[in-house]
């Protein structure tokens, strides 16, 4: 395994990943409930050896779950807006709250600290632009230590996937 620092000074063992395991990672990401007898068949190892992979990628964090892949469309969740955020302070107790906040706020479907004019850009989901407008209004502009914020509102999804 190789050791590789992360910015919040952790220290994470990167665990060595083989094309059979790449194969193994690429499957499940397209479908997480196939069963392992055809997730064998397709990347071309027996049962036994492919469970022992599965369960050492999820051991090791690689894997950290299994979800249903939900259409946020049909779930009347079609709006996405990018926000830019920048804030008032930026000492690490700052970045701690507003991160606490983001976390909490259930229309904040992506959340990045970006290293630029800005400080966090915002992905958020709403059912149309007059809810967006009320959770500007009530939830992000009032996040802690919220300057200013700019917004822009997505067209077309061209492409949204996971790893």
């Amino acid at each position: 395994m190789m050791t590789k620092d992360c910015d919040n000074n952790m220290r994470y063992e990167l665990p060595e990943i083989d094309r059979y395991d790449r194969a193994i990672l690429r499957e499940l990401a397209a479908d997480g409930r196939m069963p392992v007898t055809e997730l064998a068949r397709r990347i071309g190892l027996t049962k036994t050896p492919t469970q022992a992979r599965v369960r050492r990628l999820e051991e090791n964090g690689v894997i950290t779950g299994y979800r249903a892949a939900l259409d946020p469309v049909r779930m009347g969740l079609a709006h996405i807006a990018f926000v830019e955020a920048r804030l008032s302070d930026t000492r690490e107790a700052a970045l701690q709250a507003f991160n606490k906040a983001v976390r909490a706020t259930p229309e904040i479907e992506e959340c990045h600290m970006i290293a630029g004019g800005f400080d966090y850009l915002l992905k958020v989901r709403t059912g149309d632009i007059a809810q967006y407008r009320q959770v500007m209004a009530e939830r992000i502009s009032t996040l802690p230590h919220v300057a200013a914020t700019s917004t822009y509102v997505a067209m077309e999804t061209v492409k949204e996937t996971g790893l």
